[in-house]
């Protein structure tokens, strides 16, 4: 049989990747709910065009081999694609091989256990999925591999399964890289964009805090343990802040944003915070509005879009906003000027 080939028309790694997910999940779809889904039900869920789901319903047929077939009612498969020894269904599966491969992009490739998990995982499935869930690992973005998270991620893991304490050394971003010794008692371990943080009771402090992988400097497993406390609820140590810069955070305030449509498009497909209201305007902008604790991490999410967001409240934030832009303008208009005023320097006249 031959191997799944997709092309890339322009779009890129991100339209392929999104492709190869939504093929795979078609598959689950249809193998779990046989009769159920028409072509035009596919196209709603997925929100593209019908045409493009006839695509990817040859590719399930002709390029993975399977049997699909259609009734009026829907798709379903004449043999549903099986695990062998194997106490998942097909969808759960699908779904844990593809956490691993993402896993295993954040942690690196040699992962002990889970890199073995994984290939133990992937040959269960059948032949015909080789080509694509191979593509699909591929596409996934790398992150660090260094072999000193990859030990600490091992070492606090142990530490959260055995309730031990974690002897460490520190080095604190705020106070300029200052080395400090601590015991701590993990909570939680917490990827986070491209790194990992860890959540523990300091000794030292005498309360909860965040501690980022990458700036734990050594570590060591104490034969000590402790009570894990029984009422810490990660949502509610969280609470209203955006991201997970809690100690930087204040008291939550209502905040209104307006995006142009382009950018609004894209924000209201995500969901940023559990307070979030949004609503579509009649000229396509986005209204956007949550109750956050403004934090840097929030006010550096705001300045990415530029003059596609407008602050409408609070005015505070607004201000803050208008003067981070106004620090750049003269930091990089000052850059721009030197660049043309030099000797060896002339500015294009557009002839030839």
């Amino acid at each position: 049989m031959q191997g799944l080939k997709l092309k890339t028309f322009g779009a890129g790694r991100v339209e392929e990747t999104k492709r190869i997910a939504r093929i795979l999940e078609m598959v689950c779809l249809i193998a779990s709910r046989p009769r159920r889904y028409r072509r035009s039900d596919l196209a709603r869920r997925f929100e593209v065009s019908e045409r493009t789901i006839q695509k990817d319903l040859d590719i399930i047929r002709h390029a993975l081999g399977l049997e699909l077939r259609h009734s009026p009612r829907g798709y379903y498969f004449e043999k549903v694609p099986t695990l062998p020894v194997l106490q998942f269904t097909f969808g759960e599966a699908l779904s844990l091989l593809l956490a691993l491969q993402a896993a295993r992009h954040q942690l690196g490739p040699e992962f002990g256990n889970l890199a073995s998990a994984l290939r133990r995982l992937t040959s269960l499935f059948p032949p015909e999925f080789e080509s694509l869930l191979h593509r699909q690992a591929g596409l996934l973005p790398s992150s660090s591999r260094k072999q000193h998270r990859q030990h600490l991620l091992l070492l606090l893991n142990q530490a959260l399964l055995h309730r031990r304490k974690v002897k460490m050394v520190y080095s604190t971003h705020s106070r300029g890289g200052e080395r400090s010794e601590r015991v701590v008692h993990p909570y939680c371990l917490l990827p986070y964009v491209r790194s990992w943080y860890l959540i523990a009771y300091c000794e030292r402090r005498q309360e909860t805090l965040f501690f980022k992988l990458d700036r734990i400097e050594q570590a060591f497993l104490l034969d000590e343990c402790y009570p894990f406390p029984e009422d810490f609820d990660l949502a509610a140590y969280l609470g209203s802040t955006w991201g997970i810069m809690r100690g930087a955070a204040g008291e939550p305030v209502g905040v209104v944003l307006r995006f142009a449509p382009e950018a609004g498009r894209r924000v209201a497909e995500e969901d940023w915070h559990p307070s979030q209201q949004v609503e579509e305007l009649d000229d396509g902008s986005v209204l956007f509005k949550l109750r956050v604790a403004v934090t840097p991490e929030f006010v550096s999410w705001l300045l990415y879009y530029g003059s596609q967001v407008e602050v409408l409240a609070p005015p505070e934030l607004r201000g803050r906003l208008a003067e981070e832009h106004l620090k750049a303008a003269e930091v990089n208009g000052k850059k721009f000027s030197d660049h043309f005023s030099g000797e060896n320097h002339r500015v294009p006249t557009g002839r030839i």
